[in-house]
């Protein structure tokens, strides 16, 4: 469905084409394909390739239903951060918006929470890698491959915003070629008509055949719930990328009308694929893998080296945003007075290479924990972790219902984008997050992880509240108002 929605003209707003420097010393390097590629691939994380196998074997296919109602979240959530995003880009995102609209406390906790979040997925990320790189050239030890990975993304990042976007275009193409070449292919094996298939092609049949749709009853929806929603972390990126990018608003917009088809496609595709090419219970799909366990039931030679490639492709994009996205926001609190000032200094190229430095710091400091106290200091910076993912999500809520009222205020020219039915869809879904939330508590394998997380979310927010009361922020970094002006029309989607 067309409707028309308004964007300034590229020439009103930071970051024009020609790598012009923002009023925050951050470059437009960022071009509209890698963009639309940070889109796209933003919501394809390694979680997808190597945790959906956990899922399909708790739920049976009502796992697809588990990806339905997260998939759903996200793309309100998208809505929401995408309404404010369009409005005013800024390399903080959500963490800037709630600056402004609930207070700077709140700023600086989902900050820090979520700069917290990618510092520790590096770890996770560098590792997992390595292991794969191990397997293929096992003469270089697996910490020495996690060390090279990381020192070569880190250089990436260092030498410009532009070698960060050129390399995250081509692992995110990599990741959707393949996701698409997989969904086309198996649905073809589904129905029988792809030649030289090794599927015996029984069309919708496994999703019922194996104890029916609900083999473990409704209950495990929710358990699908807790184990899929972490693997939609990272569709926020392109909101925090397009202050660097030729046109912000535009990006965003785009980003945000298209996030619907990604997550049907990507995640509910493939899923799709994989639960009606072999019965859920399939022995195969937990000890090859999911997407493994598919290309085997068709008959593709070295299944699973092809899966290895997508996975490490996977593995490195994840990485290569992680340590971009952590920096940005390190930088974002430094002009803000919330980290550092060092972090809000740019190199020549418009590069924060302080916040890059400290985030990479904190990355290799994760590894090291990971390989040598890996049950102790590692399991506890993981767990404290993983529900970030849970408490951005309900930050932008509250940071929506607020902001459309100071946009409404003092720029409504710049409400592009709007979330649909404002404000009882942006209530439920703050409900529904809050609900997954109470249940990772009650439920036993994800007590810890929900417990650690709001335990440390709670330190942080009274060292927020503490520095707000003692150490008022200098005016000159606080958060600007929105700046009405002119637009012209553009159609969206």
């Amino acid at each position: 469905m067309t409707s028309q929605s308004t964007l300034t003209k590229e020439g009103d707003l930071p970051g024009t084409p020609g790598q012009s420097p923002s009023p925050d010393g951050l470059k437009a390097g960022l071009k509209n394909r890698h963009l639309s590629m940070i889109a796209i691939g933003g919501v394809i994380g390694a979680g997808l390739f190597v945790g959906s196998s956990s899922g399909i074997a708790a739920a049976g296919p009502a796992i697809l239903l588990s990806y339905a109602l997260v998939g759903m979240l996200v793309v309100f959530v998208m809505r929401m951060l995408g309404e404010m995003a369009a409005a005013s880009p800024n390399s903080g995102s959500f963490s800037a918006y709630a600056d402004r609209a609930l207070g700077r406390w709140a700023g600086f906790s989902i900050g820090w929470l979520y700069w917290f979040f990618w510092v520790v997925v590096l770890a996770v990320e560098a590792t997992a890698g390595a292991e794969i790189l191990e397997g293929w050239m096992p003469a270089v030890p697996q910490w020495g491959w996690a060390l090279i990975v990381m020192v070569v993304l880190t250089a990436t990042n260092l030498v410009s915003v532009s070698s960060y976007g050129e390399f995250e275009f081509w692992f995110a193409g990599i990741k959707v070629v393949a996701i698409g070449a997989f969904v086309i292919v198996g649905l073809l094996a589904v129905f029988g008509v792809l030649p030289g298939s090794d599927n015996p092609g029984a069309g919708l049949a496994h999703l019922t055949d194996a104890g029916g749709f609900m083999p473990n009853g409704a209950g495990a929806i929710l358990a699908g719930v807790l184990l899929v929603v972490f693997s939609f972390m990272g569709s926020e990126i392109v909101t925090l990328a397009a202050g660097e990018s030729e046109n912000p608003r535009r990006a965003v917009t785009k980003a945000t009308n298209s996030v619907i088809w990604r997550v049907g496609f990507f995640y509910l595709g493939s899923i799709f694929v994989v639960l009606t090419l072999l019965p859920w219970n399939d022995k195969s799909i937990e000890e090859k893998g999911s997407y493994v366990a598919a290309l085997d039931s068709i008959g593709i030679a070295n299944a699973g080296q092809i899966m290895n490639v997508i996975i490490l492709t996977a593995v490195l994009s994840c990485l290569n945003s992680g340590l971009y996205t952590a920096s940005r926001m390190a930088f974002s609190l430094g002009e803000r007075g919330d980290a550092p000032k060092a972090f809000a200094k740019v190199n020549a190229k418009g590069v924060p290479t302080a916040a890059i430095l400290a985030s990479v710091v904190f990355g290799f400091a994760a590894v090291y924990f990971n390989y040598a106290y890996k049950d102790t200091v590692f399991l506890f910076l993981l767990n404290s972790s993983g529900a970030v993912a849970l408490f951005v999500w309900l930050v932008i809520c509250f940071t929506q219902l607020r902001m459309r009222g100071i946009l409404l205020r003092e720029a409504p020219t710049r409400l592009t984008v709007k979330m649909w039915l404002f404000p009882y869809l942006t209530w439920a879904t703050a409900a529904m997050i809050t609900f997954v939330l109470g249940y990772m508590v009650v439920d036993e394998a994800n007590r810890q992880v929900a417990l650690l997380s709001i335990a440390v979310a709670a330190v942080v927010v009274a060292i927020a509240v503490t520095r707000e009361k003692f150490f008022p922020r200098p005016a000159a970094a606080t958060v600007p108002a929105p700046r009405d002006e002119e637009v012209e029309p553009v159609s969206g989607v």
